[in-house]
This record gives structure tokens, sequence and C-alpha cells, in this order.
């Protein structure tokens, strides 16, 4: 191009213009350079972040993109009865988990739907694990019925919810109508505070645990060892190729000393009843049956339970979660008037032949003591068979708190048992130090007059009464009431230095209880020397039930009874505990039945093979 006018007009207008120009260029180039390098730098640097430093983790997730870890979850030990007849068994099911590194918030309502889960308990629970890592997946629903199963199949692509994974599992498969429930348990996943124990340390989010009864008690015994399967999946998730597996390891069964024919026998006596039956052998120990009613069905729990369902098991005024087997603490009443008779006689304070006239009841410290008949003049044997309370009252005035709860205590009242099974009560025996320790008061001589037919503070349950009574039938010897069975015979856990006759005298009287026309007469079993002891034990004063200010279930006595059979060498005891029944012997009955139903298995057993089919077989 030629110069203008202007330009042509300064000499040194050219050298200017290319100075210009050149200084712009440069300028530009400079520029150019820092960011190529800077680019440069940047690619230099993610690819050391790529291929040196991340190198490791970075294979891992293209690897688990490639390859996926299906696992095998392991199926629970099996739990049997003593006679290895199953118990609790396992059910083929489906579990689904949401895998949280694709999850998208927005699919909660939906899944939720489809699932029948809460969403707003659904959210809370996605947002409560946040913190953990999100390779981790969440455990959506166990047991999935087939309507769910059908959802999740349809709905599980990349396409529409890619956040949900099935997996096969093994779900627990309860008896029906409760039978049981108690001594079993259930099972659920591991909750947030048990994984913070020391207890479930081994464990993750989503894992089935025990939760309740023997599930709880054995639970590391019951789980198994999950395994995993290993198969090469595409972009879709579709499994295109296994690579391998390693196989779960089933948990280990448990054999329990629990006799299902006794049980059934014990739910049908209870059934429609308020309390429980525990039937053991005092010679080791060994719970033949257990009962506490209502129950509840543990099949709730063998999924994740629904919320209405727990509300209405928490809400129920009848408490069915509550085993009152090993957790109902009552006064135990008259069936406590063995153990006082011990503790009398083994003292010297009386023998068998002091006599106490009963003119329906006596007065001790200005105040009257009621008795339920008007009995006359009684021995000590006779005031067992016929429950006399006028001559425990006076035998206890006589005897005084400290023997009374020293040999209470020996026989195991006021303390656990040690039975294996979670949240055992351990009732109360009173005494002057309780009462000093507790109340900061002094113990006063007309108490004692209550404790000694087994009301005021005494609070006893039923599988310590079972045991207590137990162990006198034994002679003095106690064993730790168990519910698994082992190969050797258990030491005892305490041996008395009682006299034997004193002993004799209060077995002599329980049996004479049930077979000399007394309180528990309708225990009574042709060809069974059976021995008990009734007890009516009121739940509030006698005063406060007849005024009508308490509800009719405060007001009615509970009705207890105990027995064992046979007399000598005994080889079952049970304990019936009927609440609101309103008279002890009103429970003899049910002792009556389960003790009946194992002498007529043993017999049965005792036959020739073809006899008891023959028996088997026989019309109803």
């Amino acid at each position: 191009m030629l110069p203008t006018e202007e330009q042509r007009a300064q000499p040194d207008a050219p050298a200017r213009i290319f100075k210009d120009d050149t200084r712009f260029a440069l300028g530009r180039i400079a520029v150019f350079q820092y960011a190529a390098v800077t680019i440069f730098f940047v690619l230099i640097t993610g690819f050391w972040v790529l291929q040196i430093r991340d190198r490791q983790s970075n294979n891992e997730l293209a690897e688990r993109n490639r390859v996926k870890t299906v696992p095998l979850l392991a199926p629970r030990g099996k739990i049997l009865d003593r006679d290895g007849r199953v118990i609790v068994d396992n059910q083929p099911t489906f579990t689904v988990r949401l895998t949280r590194e694709n999850l998208r918030m927005e699919h909660i309502p939906a899944i939720a739907a489809g699932l029948n889960l809460d969403p707003d308990d659904l959210r809370a629970r996605v947002i409560r694990i946040q913190h953990q890592p999100k390779y981790v997946p969440m455990t959506l629903k166990q047991g999935l019925t087939p309507g769910e199963l059908a959802f999740v199949e349809s709905h599980r692509d990349p396409e529409t919810f890619p956040e949900l994974e099935l997996i096969q599992s093994q779900g627990r498969l309860y008896p029906r109508d409760g039978f049981a429930a108690h001594v079993i348990g259930y099972v659920g996943e591991v909750s947030e505070q048990e994984l913070n124990s020391a207890d479930f340390a081994k464990y993750s989010q989503g894992d089935i645990v025990g939760k309740f009864g023997l599930e709880r008690q054995y639970n590391d015994i019951l789980t198994g060892v999950d395994g995993q399967r290993r198969v090469v999946v595409d972009s879709l998730g579709v499994e295109r190729q296994r690579l391998e597996n390693t196989d779960p390891v089933p948990g280990h069964a448990l054999q329990l000393t629990i006799d299902l024919d006794l049980q059934a026998v014990a739910e049908l006596a209870m059934e429609g009843k308020r309390g429980a039956i525990v039937a053991l052998d005092p010679r080791n120990g060994e719970v033949l049956a257990m009962v506490s009613r209502p129950a509840f069905d543990p099949n709730l729990f063998a999924t994740r339970i629904r919320n209405d369902d727990w509300k209405a098991l928490t809400g129920d005024p009848q408490n069915p979660l509550m085993n009152r087997a090993i957790q109902a603490q009552f006064a135990p009443g008259s069936t406590f008037k063995p153990i006082e008779t011990v503790a009398a006689l083994d003292t010297g304070t009386i023998d068998e032949n002091f006599t106490v006239v009963c003119n329906k009841g006596a007065t001790f410290y200005g105040h009257f003591y009621h008795c339920d008949e008007r009995h006359g003049a009684l021995n000590l044997h006779q005031a067992i068979v016929h429950s006399c309370d006028t001559y425990f009252y006076t035998v206890g005035n006589k005897l005084g708190i400290d023997a009374i709860a020293e040999y209470a205590d020996m026989a195991g009242l006021g303390k656990r048992t040690g039975i294996d099974l979670p949240g055992e009560a351990s009732g109360l025996m009173p005494s002057p130090k309780w009462k000093l320790q507790t109340q900061h008061e002094k113990w006063y001589a007309g108490e004692t007059i209550s404790v000694a037919i087994g009301q005021g503070a005494v609070q006893v349950t039923p599988i310590q009464l079972a045991t207590a009574i137990g162990g006198i039938a034994e002679g003095g010897v106690w064993y730790k009431p168990h519910l698994v069975r082992t190969d050797t015979q258990p030491e005892p856990l305490r041996r008395a230095t009682w006299g034997a006759s004193a002993i004799a005298a209060s077995v002599n009287g329980m049996c004479g209880v049930v077979n000399e026309g007394g309180t528990g007469s309708s225990a009574r079993i042709n060809g069974i020397e059976v021995c008990g002891k009734t007890g009516t034990a009121q739940k509030v004063s006698l005063d406060l039930a007849k005024s009508g200010k308490v509800g009719r279930d405060l007001a009615k006595e509970n009705g207890w009874f105990v027995g064992f059979a046979p007399k000598d060498n005994p080889e079952i005891v049970v304990v019936a505990l009927w609440e609101a029944s309103g008279h002890g012997y009103a429970s003899a009955p049910i002792v009556r039945d389960v003790i009946k139903a194992y002498f007529d298995k043993k017999a049965r057993l005792a036959m020739p093979k073809p006899q008891q089919i023959a028996l088997f077989l026989r019309p109803q």
C-alpha cells in the first residue's frame, strides 16, 4: 500500500509504523506463549494426578464400572428344639438396595411408592448415612412382595432408577401366631446406635442382626459369613460374564432345650390369658417350655417392620413385647410359704407340731391381718395344705425379716437367675438393709407380716419362682436355667446347707396341697405324684382394691401355681402366672396339663416302635 500525503510529509513515519507493529506482534506472541505454558502445566498436572497420584483409586473405579461384586448373603443358622425339629427356618427372598453413587434425590418419592415405604422416612434414612462413603449401598427393603419385586425388575435400569440393586437373600421364617415368640425373638437391620457399640463392631449398615430373645443372645453364633460373586457387566449394568465365586458360610444351628410338644401344650393353656408359663428340669436347669401372653408375630420383623405395626405393638397397653416369663415382677403370694417353711424349721424357730388357731386372721402391732378362711387349729403341714395366712403371719413374726431374706436369697429370689436371654428382671427381696439404702428408713416389724405371705415389697419373676421351688424339690441344689442344650451336665449354681428334714417337710406340705384336698387339688394327676403350691397375690392393698378407685385389672389378684413331679427325684417343675385371674387355684390346671403332657410323652417314647406308630395313627 502506498503512503498517504501525510505520511510522505514525515520522513520517520515508516519506521514508526513498523516499530508499532512489531511491539504489538511481540506482545501477542508472549501472551500465547504464557497461555501455552499454563495449559501444558495444567495438562501435565492432571496427567500426574490421574496416572500417578490417584492411579490405584482410578483403576478401582474403572474396574468397578466393568467388574461388579454381587454379595451372596449367608443364611442364619436354624433354631431346633431338643429333638432336632426345626422351629425357625429360612426362606429364599429378595432384597433391594440403594447404590448411593447413582442416587438422585428426586427419585425417592417414586421409589418409596413402588416399595410401599414412607417417603419422608426413606429420605431421612438417606440423609442419616450421608457421612458414609458413597460406594456403601443402603438396604431399602428385605422380603419383597411379588408386586414390589416386579416394580424393581421393571425400573432398575439406567434410564429410570439406576440406583436400585436387587440381590437374593434368605429371610427368617418364624412359627405363626406368636408361638414361642418371646423365646426365639426376631431379627432386624442393624441400627446406627448398634453400629457404634462394641457388640456390633464387625457389622455394616444394612446387615441383619438379632434384636430380641435368642436371636439377640446368640447372634454371633447364628450369623454366617457372606460370600460374593464377581461378574463383568456392560455399560447398561447387564451381567455378561462370571469371574469367580466365594460361597457364603451359613450360621451355626442352635439346638434348644425346648420341647415342641410341651411348648404347644403350654401355648394352648395360656390362650386368651395374660401371664406366663415356665417349665424346666430341676436336675440341670434345662427350660422345657416358656410362654408369655399376649404374644406378637415375629414374622412382622423378618423384613423391615412397618411403622404402623411397630406403633400398634409399642402402644398396646397389654404390652405384647414384654417377656413376662423373665420380666414380669409381681408378689408371689403363698407360693412363698414353702421357702419360709424351710427357714422356720432349719433355724429351729418352730417345729412341725407348732400349732396356730386361725380365726380368719390375727392382730399384729395393732393391725388386723386377714385370712381367707377360719381354719381353726392347724399344724405346719395343715397350714401349707390349706394355705393359712394366719399361721404364716405368726411364723414370719417369730422368724424375723433377716432370716426370711437370707433363705429367700439362697433360693434365688430377688436376683437374676442368669438365664441365656437378654433383659431378665431381678425381682426384689426386701430387707432392712435394702429399705435403708433405697428409702432411707428403718424396717418396721409390721412389714414382716406381709412379707411372710409373699406380699409387701416382695417381687419375683416366673423364672425365679420355678428355679427356687425346683431347687427345694432337688434337696437344696440350684442350677442356672438355660435354653440351649449342652453336652455336659452343668455344675450347680448353689448348694444349700439346709437340714434335710426341713426341706422334706416343705416338700411333703406341697404334696398335700395337691393330693390331700388342698388349694391345688385341680393339679392332681392319677398315677403321678404332683406337688405344688397356689398363690393369690394382690397388686394393690385390700382397702384400695375395695374402694373402687382403681381399675378392675389392678383390683383383681394375680393367680400363681408352681408344681413339680414326681415327689421323689422330680423331673419337671412348672410355674404358671395368670394375671388378674383372682385366685391361685385357677392356675393349677394349667400346670397340670403341662406336667401330664411331659409324662405322657415319656410313656409314649418308652413303648416299642410299632406301638408308638399305632398310637400315632389311632383316630382321635
